[in-house]
């Protein structure tokens, strides 16, 4: 008599998903990780790229890059020396003079003066000047202002040179960013490796979110190097720069929930890919909800008119959506083919009986509860504190101000102006027809502000005026010149004269920065709060967060501006700056009260309102703490850049999370829900079922088993 064997029991279905997602990522790096080395090759910071189209500075800086030769760089050569200048340091001036003009020989054009600019001397006789127009087509003022100065490098002992002028600038502008992708990857990197180090204290664990990271943070170069080249984006340094310091953060923190809440599952369940379906479907919706808000607050910037600006809205999104996918599909996948050895020392053990301790959330909770209008008002002061310095230094930042160290351009704007008081501004340019040449001249040189007008070159159905204004650069008085000169040409009847130059490209820009903040801000809020609504399902609640948000704002722009001006020294606020640092602290600053809320609405359904507040308090106020210490660094890393506006949106955005993270999320929307109540979740009606469901780990039937599994 025979016994049938026991069929062999087969394996788990689903074993393979893992293992194929990391597959298809692995094929995925394959395509988009040499094209992210190629995204430095598109970025771009001119003005005309930078600018809208509309922009009268825009338009002249075309019209000088269609006529022969194309558009001039402009240099300033200032020679000094105390005591005042010798016959031997003219004759040098004279002679650098005539071998840079040969060097660069001015375009060629129909009715060009023959003798060109001058050398010239100071009133004071202790310094001189000339002005070396040089085309673009001798390269870029970054890869040109070098060989100037080396070939000045020759002169008497004592006589000092500056090489400054627009062109100048730029050049030690491009300068500063020079490698600055790189060194901001790698000091993420770095600065993210520690603190997931301290915060798992795992030799092991700290290395897979920093992976799966730094895929999507090359992912998302490659995408954007692809919108580039397919849209026609606009995309600068600075918004590369930021583009890295988003995926970084943001993507950090979506591996800080969804572990959180894996190691959570992994006591209630024994199969690993089991609790990781728990995990993602308590996780996810929150980090879905995340993303949804920073990509529609990003977008909002589509509707701003300074290309570098509306060009950072799809650049952002594309980075968060990267970072999204890649945290809910490759870092789970790693995460299950490692199993539980992945947490070692600390390896979370299946077991029946978890016993939940209070621990420090869930003592700040209850010491809420009992104080809460201790806590709001308390919450409220500090953020009123902290807002008073708006009063401070807002002004705009000069462009003569962003280096944290001068370079010698901007030294050299101080001589010049010294010595020549009457050159202190920087040239406007002033396109008209040729036949209106002389007429506009004479209209421009009776202009208040105006120190002195030169006619230039005519060439291609236009002819220019090079015109100097009496006031420093990038000031209120020059600002108020180049109005008055535009003012002036525009009424020449037939002239179609148009002003442009360095300075007014800072005007149109502040200009169109200004009107974007007014259309954009607004934007950005109604956007947050409909995501926030559906979210939520309530009114109430999202707008109380929107409310706690714009406060946080308000605190964390008036205490960096306070830093700013009486401990780093810095000369005003950087015209774009509080845009973006509007835009990143709404959308990523309402992260952290999405997971507070998400995860309190999930409580209060079996709960109440009391407990499920508080319960989500204690089991979110760890992670969100690290999320939010994990992206405030990442954003600080902007300050070891030498660079004022970087560095300003560094430590603002930086100030403003750890504010959202600490004050905001821990102690004023705890209080204020729990003074409110349960109308907070009005129109929704949520409250405590009959009967409290039971805790703690509970056994899954085998067809549920396997059904999460698959």
């Amino acid at each position: 008599m025979s016994v049938n064997a026991a069929p062999p029991r087969k394996a788990p279905p689903g074993r393979w998903v893992p293992w194929l997602v990391i597959g298809l990522w692995m094929a995925l790096a394959a395509v988009m990780v040499p094209l992210s080395g190629k995204l430095s090759s598109v970025t771009t910071d001119r003005a005309v790229d930078t600018l809208p189209a509309g922009a009268e500075s825009t338009r002249v800086a075309v019209l000088e890059d269609s006529l022969p030769g194309g558009e001039d760089n402009t240099f300033v050569f200032v020679y000094h020396r105390a005591g005042g200048v010798t016959d031997a340091d003219r004759a040098t001036v004279e002679r650098h003079y005539a071998t840079l003009a040969k060097r660069y020989p001015p375009k060629a054009a129909a009715g060009a003066d023959e003798e060109g600019p001058s050398t010239q001397l100071s009133a004071d006789g202790e310094a001189m000047m000339f002005t070396l127009d040089v085309s673009t087509t001798y390269g870029a003022p970054e890869a040109v202002v070098g060989p100037l100065r080396d070939a000045a490098k020759e002169r008497p002992a004592g006589l000092e040179l500056d090489v400054t002028g627009p062109a100048a600038i730029d050049g030690d502008m491009d300068a500063v960013f020079d490698g600055i992708d790189l060194q901001v990857f790698l000091t993420t990197v770095i600065v993210v490796t520690v603190l997931l180090v301290l915060t798992y204290r795992s030799p092991v664990l700290w290395f897979i979110p920093l992976v799966v990271v730094g895929a999507a943070a090359l992912t998302s170069m490659a995408t954007v190097y692809l919108l580039v080249k397919g849209f026609g984006i606009v995309v600068n340094d600075q918004n590369s720069a930021l583009l890295t310091i988003l995926v970084f953060g943001v993507g950090t923190d979506y591996a800080l929930l969804l572990i959180a809440r894996y190691r959570e599952a992994l006591h209630q369940h024994e199969n690993v890919r089991v609790a990781m379906v728990h995990a993602l479907r308590g996780a996810a919706p929150a980090i879905v909800a995340s993303a949804a808000t920073v990509v529609a607050g990003l977008l909002c910037l589509l509707a701003a008119d300074l290309n570098s600006t509306s060009g950072l809205g799809p650049i952002g999104a594309a980075g968060i959506l990267c970072a999204l996918v890649a945290m809910l599909t490759l870092f789970p996948a790693v995460l299950v083919v490692l199993g539980r050895r992945i947490f070692w020392p600390a390896i979370p053990r299946f077991s029946t009986a978890v016993v939940e301790k209070p621990g420090l959330w869930g003592r700040l909770g209850t010491a809420i509860s009992r104080r809460r209008w201790v806590a709001t008002l308390g919450s409220f002061g500090i953020l009123g504190v902290l807002a008073i310095g708006l009063t401070g230094n807002t002004g705009a930042l000069r462009e003569q101000d962003q280096f944290l160290s001068a370079p010698e351009s901007v030294t050299g704007f101080t001589v010049l102006r010294q010595h020549f008081p009457e050159l202190g501004g920087q040239p406007m340019t002033v396109f008209t027809r040729p036949a209106y040449q002389d007429r506009v001249l004479d209209v421009v040189q009776g202009t208040p502000g105006v120190a002195m007008a030169v006619p230039g070159q005519t060439s291609g159905g236009w002819a220019d005026i090079s015109v100097f204004p009496t006031d420093a650069p990038d000031t209120t008085a020059e600002y108020d010149t180049i109005e008055r000169v535009r003012t002036a040409v525009h009424a020449v009847s037939g002239a179609q004269a148009i002003v442009g130059g360095p300075s007014a490209e800072n005007l149109d820009t502040e200009v169109t920065t200004s009107r974007d903040e007014k259309v954009v801000i607004p934007l950005v809020l109604v956007v947050v709060l409909i995501v926030l609504g559906l979210l939520l399902r309530a009114i109430v609640a999202p707008l109380v967060l929107m409310a706690t948000v714009i406060v946080s704002f308000a605190a964390a722009f008036g205490g960096s501006v306070f830093i700013f001006d009486t401990i780093f020294g810095f000369k005003g606020v950087d015209y774009s700056v509080p845009l973006l640092a509007f835009l990143f602290l709404v959308a990523l600053g309402v992260d952290y009260n999405i997971f507070l809320a998400s995860r309190a609405r999930e409580e209060t359904v079996r709960l109440g309102t009391r407990e499920g507040m508080l319960r989500a308090l204690s089991a979110t106020g760890g992670v969100i703490t690290s999320a939010g210490l994990v992206l405030a660094a990442t954003f600080a890393v902007l300050t070891t850049l030498p660079l004022v506006m970087l560095i300003e949106v560094g430590f603002l955005v930086a100030f403003g999370v750890l504010l959202d993270a600490l004050l905001v999320r821990s102690v004023l929307v705890p209080a204020l829900t729990l003074l409110i109540g349960r109308r907070i979740w009005w129109p929704s009606r949520l409250s405590r079922p009959a009967a409290e469901p039971p805790t703690g780990p509970q056994p899954v039937a085998e067809d549920e088993e396997l059904a999460l599994q698959r």
